[in-house]
């Protein structure tokens, strides 16, 4: 979806800066240490390549290092069989890719795992190195898909949450204090902020008025002393670091170390020339926002200042 907006298209620029490629991790698993370092030397450019020399250890592994695009098991291993060890892996790593080598004929278990989706394909040893890359290549590309396609359903269920909490908490009351934290929250959650604030603007300052949202319980709002909030109420328009250590403004604002915060977005929310409220983002790690996910924020902060538009001007009439 194109922005057709300017500001948007040149904060989504800086976000998209965030981002580093990183090599997608692979596990192989083999009680031959000889197989181990075969596969370790044949992957390791395009993978970060782990080893493990059972199953029990690459589940401990995993358990450890989290999602892996591509596990390579051996099928025949002391204490645990290859397809007993993938099958394990399939409720917590739905998307990962599984390919089993054997070196042996056992096929009911290669067709039991195969139909059940627990195993992506299966090379019999020894392998030619040429298949086994091939197939490797096509599996991280399968993981890839979907792991866009998971991701893609997770913020079309996040954003529709996001309209919804929006929607609900204006109608439930007339209090607009009663809404910000809802609000935060939902805002945080949807961009997988590691904090979200939204805060009254009163005047052209910050008033007291604020909804926090945070993984940290003992986070501690500090807007008040942020250059980019200033900039973002003067101009009334999107504020971005995405890169605050290197920021020399925001380098001297101690709270940014304290927090961790990598990157910060501001959102002035705005009605009729005037900010009504000023939403923060904040992340830990590198983020990169799409071109559709800027322009919900911009139509949500828009709805977020009718709705407080509209409480200011019910409570003016009481």
């Amino acid at each position: 979806m194109d922005t057709a907006n300017p500001e948007l298209e040149s904060i989504n620029r800086q976000l998209m800066s965030l981002e580093r490629p990183k090599k997608p991790k692979m596990l192989v698993v083999d009680d031959e240490p000889d197989n181990l370092d075969l596969l370790y030397r044949t992957f390791r450019r395009d993978f970060q390549v782990l080893r493990a020399e059972s199953g029990i250890i690459a589940l401990e592994m995993l358990a450890t290092e989290g999602e892996v695009a591509v596990i390579i098991s051996d099928q025949r291993m002391p204490e645990m069989k290859g397809t007993e060890f993938l099958s394990k892996t399939v409720p917590q790593f739905p998307n990962t890719m599984r390919i089993i080598l054997t070196g042996f004929t056992d096929v009911e278990d290669l067709v039991e795992a195969i139909n059940s989706g627990q195993v992506y394909k299966y090379i019999t040893k020894p392998w030619d190195p040429s298949e086994l890359k091939m197939v490797v290549k096509r599996a991280a590309e399968t993981y890839e898909l979907f792991k866009q396609r998971s991701e893609e359903l997770r913020r079309a269920q996040a954003q529709t949450m996001l309209l919804s909490t929006i929607v609900q908490v204006t109608q439930q009351s007339n209090r607009l204090e009663s809404w910000l934290e809802p609000i935060a929250t939902a805002f945080g959650e949807t961009f997988g902020a590691a904090s979200c604030i939204l805060q009254i603007v009163e005047g052209n300052t910050l008033g007291i008025a604020q909804g926090v949202y945070s993984i940290d319980p003992d986070m501690k709002n500090w807007l008040d002393q942020d250059p980019l909030v200033k900039e973002a109420i003067a101009s009334q328009k999107m504020q971005v670091s995405v890169n605050v250590p290197s920021d020399q403004d925001l380098v001297k604002v101690q709270h940014y170390s304290d927090a961790g915060v990598q990157a910060h977005l501001i959102i002035p929310i705005t009605f009729q020339h005037e900010v009504l409220a000023v939403l923060s983002l904040q992340w830990q790690c590198p983020c990169a926002l799409q071109d559709n996910e800027l322009t919900l924020l911009h139509l949500c902060a828009q709805q977020v200042a009718l709705a407080i538009a509209c409480a200011r001007h019910t409570t003016s009439l009481t």
